[in-house]
């Protein structure tokens, strides 16, 4: 009988000695599944936080430019005026023409020179010389519309053409090479806005 009882105490002990040890292995394990998860819970907000955090890129640097080229130096256009008179410059065409009025150079329907005009034509003829030496000379006669009337002159184009001949012979008497100078009438085929403009002598010199 007393044996009978000494194995039941002893099967009793080991049953609670049994359980006990499974409380404390159930416990240690609840506690290691409690660390793994704030692990995790750690790990999981280190990675989020990685993935908020945006690296700007570099701020692209400035291009360098060349510096501006200086601007091109405008070329010195030819003065305006032949041996003192107003004048026009064809940078194209490459001539310099000063305009002669008729009514200040000849009489109506004549063809020779006025006395008046000669100081002018003086002024011209030493610009050719020195100003213009070598260069080709035009004279080139036009009159208005205006047909021909009293005068020993049969047409405008006969006119125009006396008139240009009275200015080179002038010129060439002096000192301008008569090899330089041709002449050319017109006549009323390129006539200007007033009937007085028409009535001109226009000296070409071409300086191209």
């Amino acid at each position: 009988m007393g044996r009978m009882w000494t194995t039941l105490g002893i099967t009793g002990l080991a049953a609670v000695l049994s359980v006990g040890c499974q409380n404390k292995v159930a416990e240690e394990n609840r506690q290691l599944r409690d660390q793994t998860r704030e692990l995790q819970a750690q790990l999981d907000e280190a990675h989020r936080q990685q993935q908020q955090v945006v690296v700007a890129p570099p701020a692209p640097s400035a291009p360098v430019l060349p510096p501006a080229p200086a601007p091109a130096p405008i070329p010195a256009q030819p003065k305006p005026d032949l041996g003192g008179l107003e004048s026009t410059h064809d940078a194209v065409a490459g001539t310099t023409t000063v305009t002669l009025p008729g009514d200040v150079f000849f009489d109506p329907g004549k063809a020779e020179l006025k006395t008046s005009s000669k100081p002018t034509l003086d002024k011209v003829a030493a610009a050719l010389k020195k100003e213009y030496g070598g260069k080709t000379v035009k004279v080139e006669g036009y009159t208005d519309t205006d047909p021909i009337k009293h005068s020993k002159w049969k047409s405008n184009q006969e006119l125009s053409e006396a008139r240009a001949g009275a200015v080179r012979d002038y010129l060439v008497g002096r000192g301008v090479g008569a090899e330089r100078v041709t002449i050319e009438g017109f006549g009323d085929t390129k006539p200007k806005p007033t009937k007085a403009a028409s009535r001109r002598v226009e000296v070409v010199v071409v300086t191209g």
